[in-house]
C-alpha cells in the first residue's frame, strides 16, 4: 500500500456496481456508481460484462489521476460467476459464455437433471433455490448448451475472483465466495462436492487464496492502454456479504448474529450449529474468511417490504402509536408477498393481509414495517445462535425498526451498527490485514427496545399463522 495508504474498493453488487476510494480509517475520498445492465437475447440473460469492464478501467483510470491508489480489493454479490478461457482479452470479455443472470429461469429439463445430481444438503450448503441460482446449476447449464465451447474453459470464477483475474491474469478461488450458495464446494468438510467430480469440473476450480492476499499487479496492457501506474496491487477479495460480517469478526467480537438488512435479510452467526439447522427453510452454510463454517439464514425482507407498504407510501415517518393500532386489531402480513419463499416454506407468492386491512398508507408501511420486524427476528431465531443479536444495512434509517426487533428478541440483548456501508468497511479491514496489529474499531450502539401494548402476544400468533402449511 503506499504512503498515504490509499485505496480503491470494487464492490459489484447485482443491481449496481461502486467504486470508492478510501484512507485505512475508512474516510471515503471518491465514489463513483453504474448500473450492472442485464442484457436479452443469447441463450440466457446475461450481464454486460463489456460494457462494466470499461467502465471498470476508465473509472479506475480517472480515480489514479486524481489519488495514489495502489492497492484495489474487488467484492462481489452471489449466486454469480463466469466461466472463462485462458486469456482475459479474448472474445467477450475472456469468456466462454455470457455470465448467467441468476434471476433468469432454468429450463425444466436442466433443473430437473441438477435437483437429482445436486446432492444432499450437508453438500449443498442450502436449499436448491430459485431460477439460476447457484453455480453448479448454471454451469450444467452451460455444459448442456454447448458441449464444446465448455470443453474450452480453463476455469469457473467467483465475481471477485473474476474482476481479480481479469484484471491481473491470475486465478484464484476464495472460500467465502465460493461458499456463497455455489452447491460446489462442502463447507464443514473443506471439499469438493460431488457434483464436481461427477461433471469433471475439478479442473476448472483454481486453488484457493485468502481474500487479503494479493492477486498480482494489473496487467501491463491495460496499464499501457489507459494510462495506469504500473504498481496498482489486486487482492483475491470476498464475498460481499461476508466482507460486511468479516469487519465485526476483524473486531473481536464473538457470541452474536448478526442480521444485515436490505433487499435481503441474511442473518449470519458462526456460533449457530450448522449439523442441528432445519434444511427445510432458507437457511445456508457459508464460509468465513478463514473458510470456517458460518450459518446462514435469509429472507427477501426488501421485496416483501414494498409489496405491503404498496406505491402510497412515500417514506414518511412510521410511528409507534400507528403500530399499537395494527396491534390492537390483530392486523398482520402473513408471509411470503415476494417469490422466495425464505424461513417458511412454500409461502412463496402465498403472501397476505390477515386481519382487518390496514386504513391508511401510513398503516400499510407501519405494516410493513413490523412484518420486516418479525422477519428479521425470525432469522436470528431459527439459527439459534449468539447471545446477542446485531443490526446493521439499509433498515435502519426508519428509526423505529431497530427498537421494534429489540422488542420482539424478548430480552435478548440488541445492538446496531449504524455504517452506512458495511461492505465498504469490511473491505477495508481486508486492506489493511496484512498490517494490523490489533483489533479492528467497530462502535456498536445499545437499541432500547419500543414499548408497543401486545406485541409479544401478536408475534406469538404471527408465527404459529405463517408456519401454518397454506392450502389456498
Amino acid at each position: 500500500m503506499t504512503k498515504m495508504g490509499v485505496f480503491a474498493v470494487l464492490d459489484v453488487g447485482k443491481t449496481n456496481v461502486d467504486f470508492w476510494v478510501a484512507k485505512p480509517d475508512g474516510t471515503v475520498l471518491e465514489t463513483r456508481t453504474t448500473p450492472n445492465h442485464v442484457l436479452g437475447g443469447g441463450a440466457w440473460r446475461h450481464h454486460d460484462l463489456t460494457t462494466l469492464g470499461q467502465w471498470v478501467v476508465m473509472t479506475l483510470a480517472e480515480l489514479c489521476r486524481k489519488h495514489p491508489i495502489q492497492l484495489l480489493v474487488p467484492v462481489g454479490h452471489g449466486s454469480g460467476g463466469v466461466l472463462v478461457g485462458g486469456d482475459p482479452d479474448a472474445g467477450y470479455m475472456g469468456t466462454i459464455f455470457p455470465m448467467i443472470d441468476y434471476e433468469d429461469l432454468c429450463p425444466p429439463e436442466v433443473d430437473a437433471e441438477y435437483v437429482q445430481k445436486s446432492g444432499s444438503f450437508e453438500d449443498r450448503g442450502s436449499p436448491v433455490m430459485m431460477g439460476m441460482t447457484h453455480a453448479a446449476r448454471q454451469l450444467l447449464r452451460m455444459e448442456r448448451t454447448d458441449p464444446s465451447a465448455f470443453t474450452e474453459a480453463q476455469h469457473y470464477l467467483n465475481i471477485a475472483q473474476y474482476w481479480g483475474w481479469w484484471l491481473t491474469g491470475i486465478a484464484a478461488s476464495e472460500y467465502s465466495a465460493m461458499s456463497a450458495q455455489t452447491h460446489l464446494w462442502n463447507v464443514p468438510e473443506r471439499r469438493w462436492t460431488p457434483i464436481v467430480h461427477e461433471q469433471n469440473w475439478l479442473r476448472l476450480l483454481p486453488d484457493f487464496r485468502p481474500a487479503w492476499e494479493p492477486l498480482g499487479l494489473v496487467r501491463k496492457n491495460i496499464v499501457r492502454r489507459f494510462g495506469l501506474p504500473d504498481d496498482i496491487e489486486v487482492l483475491t477479495g470476498a464475498h460481499d456479504s461476508t466482507t460486511n460480517f468479516y469487519r465485526y469478526i476483524s473486531a473481536g467480537l464473538s457470541d452474536f448474529t448478526l442480521v444485515s438488512t436490505g433487499t435481503w435479510l441474511v442473518a449470519l452467526s458462526r456460533e449457530a450449529d450448522t449439523k442441528t439447522l432445519d434444511q427445510s427453510r432458507g437457511i445456508t452454510i457459508n464460509a468465513d474468511m478463514e473458510g470456517n463454517p458460518v450459518a446462514g439464514a435469509l429472507a427477501m425482507g426488501g421485496r416483501e417490504f414494498s409489496a405491503i407498504a404498496g406505491k402510497g407510501w412515500r417514506g414518511d415517518a412510521i410511528d409507534a402509536q400507528t403500530l399499537t393500532r395494527l396491534v390492537a386489531r390483530g392486523t398482520m402480513a402473513r408471509p411470503s408477498f415476494s417469490d422466495n419463499e425464505g424461513q417458511f416454506p412454500g409461502s412463496a407468492k402465498r403472501g397476505r393481509i390477515i386481519g382487518p386491512p390496514p386504513e391508511s398508507n401510513a398503516e400499510f408501511a407501519a405494516l410493513a414495517l413490523l412484518h420486516s420486524a418479525l422477519l428479521t427476528v425470525t432469522c436470528a431465531e431459527v439459527l439459534d445462535g449468539g447471545q446477542r443479536i446485531i443490526l446493521d444495512g439499509t433498515f435502519l434509517k426508519e428509526p423505529l425498526f431497530a427498537p421494534l426487533v429489540a422488542a420482539l428478541c424478548c430480552g435478548r440483548k440488541t445492538e446496531l451498527s449504524d455504517e452506512t456501508n458495511g461492505v465498504l468497511a469490511g473491505a477495508v479491514g481486508l486492506a489493511n490485514h496484512r498490517t494490523r496489529k490489533a483489533p479492528a474499531p467497530l462502535a456498536l450502539k445499545p437499541v432500547k427496545p419500543a414499548i408497543i401494548i401486545g406485541i409479544t402476544d401478536y408475534a406469538k400468533q404471527w408465527r404459529a399463522i405463517s408456519e401454518q402449511k397454506d392450502t389456498t
